[in-house]
């Protein structure tokens, strides 16, 4: 709150205060008494016209601010201003009236009752009072009302603006500017809010830049590593083809073996990449199912699958990510089961589904679920080699395809189902 504000509304009670008080100490003396010049006037006047006043003339002695009634020396009402006032003197001396002599040559030839009217007065006075009070009391209220109201809108609804800034900021959302005025209380604290919120953006901005940066480099460095890897598999091949030492062959196949480990570690580090950066490109088209027997034998290079059957048909599917696929669901029987592979199909309404399945024990039904999340492994391949990113990018490439990964066991070990959209 601003000091002037402050000291002004202090200023404005303290007057106030000041009034009521004022006003009630004013009135605070009690019943008025008439001024006894008054009352000697009108002794003189009813002296002068006693004569009359005597003979049940009346008497006309102007107005006062006070009643009075006129008594004979013998106590008989000569003259009264008003009923209901006291008319004898016994009443007079009950009520605390004045009571004067009214001489006549220096004899007592009447009295003038003047009349206590104090009680009158003071309730007079306390009407006025309160009043007074209860209007104050208003205006008071009506002005702390009205401040209370200013506070309100130059603090109360800016701090809660703020409040919601600070709660948005806080989430995340960096896009919505805080409104900025200058009049209030927080005039000057918007304004830098508001710089420290398109700061957070700015640097939240550079941040994602650069691990998107640091990715791109990522999936560089793989896709470079996978020439000299490739070349180095060709000569391993090339030189087990024309040596005889069996020795040398050993220790060419062990090297060949080494490069496949390599180049599979460095496409799962190239896939991941790129699905991070959504630049895992999948373009479904039309194919023939009687690809999948030819991509089966490609990627079975241990000879362990056996393809039951494989009904004609057209599928939906990239043939690229398809071969992936495959190669790496073969890939995991051959690693953790180590059994022959049956491969299966067969229609279900509008899919078709080709079935994997080994003889390896299969997988705890609790991790089931879990086997398709990324860089998750199952409790049987402890000590083995591996990401536990494969069935991920399977499934990742199952749905762009518009397809889809199911993984269950088959009582004698583990099945991995795809879901094909037929053309």
């Amino acid at each position: 709150m601003k000091t002037r504000s402050i000291v002004i509304y202090a200023i404005v009670f303290a007057v106030l205060g000041a009034v009521i008080c004022l006003t009630v100490l004013k009135g605070s003396g009690g019943g008025a008494v008439p001024h006894t010049t008054e009352i000697n006037r009108l002794l003189i006047s009813l002296a002068d016209d006693w004569e009359s006043i005597s003979a049940g003339n009346g008497f006309d002695g102007g107005s006062t601010e006070f009643d009075y009634a006129v008594i004979d020396s013998d106590g008989d009402l000569l003259f009264v201003t008003r009923q209901g006032i006291s008319e004898t003197l016994s009443a007079a001396t009950g009520h605390y009236d004045i009571i004067r002599d009214i001489e006549i040559d220096g004899e007592v030839a009447g009295r003038l009752l003047v009349y206590n009217d104090s009680d009158r007065l003071r309730k007079a006075e306390r009407e006025s009072s309160a009043r007074m009070i209860g209007g104050m009391s208003a205006l008071m209220l009506i002005f702390s009302l009205g401040y209370f109201i200013y506070l309100k809108k130059i603090v109360v609804e800016p701090f809660g603006k703020l409040r919601g800034f600070a709660e948005k900021v806080a989430s995340g959302d960096l896009d919505t500017p805080l409104e900025m005025d200058r009049s209030n209380i927080f005039g000057a604290f918007t304004e830098s809010f508001d710089i420290m919120r398109e700061e957070l953006k700015a640097s939240r901005i550079r941040e994602e830049a650069a691990v998107k940066k640091r990715k791109e480099m990522v999936a560089g460095l793989a896709h470079d590593i996978k020439t000299p890897v490739a070349s180095i598999k060709a000569m391993a091949e090339f030189m087990a083809l024309t040596t005889e030492d069996a020795a040398q062959k050993e220790t060419l196949a062990s090297i060949n073996t080494k490069a496949d480990r390599i180049d599979k570690l460095v496409s799962n580090l190239f896939h991941a990449t790129l699905e991070e950066l959504e630049q895992l490109e999948v373009s479904p088209d039309e194919l023939p199912s009687g690809e999948l027997e030819k991509i089966i034998a490609e990627s079975d290079h241990l000879k362990k699958v056996s393809v039951n059957d494989i009904r004609e048909c057209v599928i939906i599917a990239d043939r690229l990510r398809l071969e992936q696929i495959i190669g790496n669901l073969i890939s995991n029987s051959y690693k953790y089961a180590d059994t022959e592979i049956t491969v299966r199909s067969r229609f279900e309404g509008q899919s078709f589904i080709v079935e994997l399945s080994d003889k390896g024990g299969g997988v705890p039904e609790t991790e089931i679920e879990l086997l398709t999340e990324k860089f998750r492994r199952g409790s049987n391949a402890e000590g083995k080699d591996g990401s536990g990113i494969g069935l991920y990018i399977s499934k990742y490439l199952m749905n762009k395809m518009g397809g889809e990964l199911i993984c269950r066991n088959n009582g004698e070990g583990f099945t991995a189902e795809l879901r094909f959209l037929l053309a």
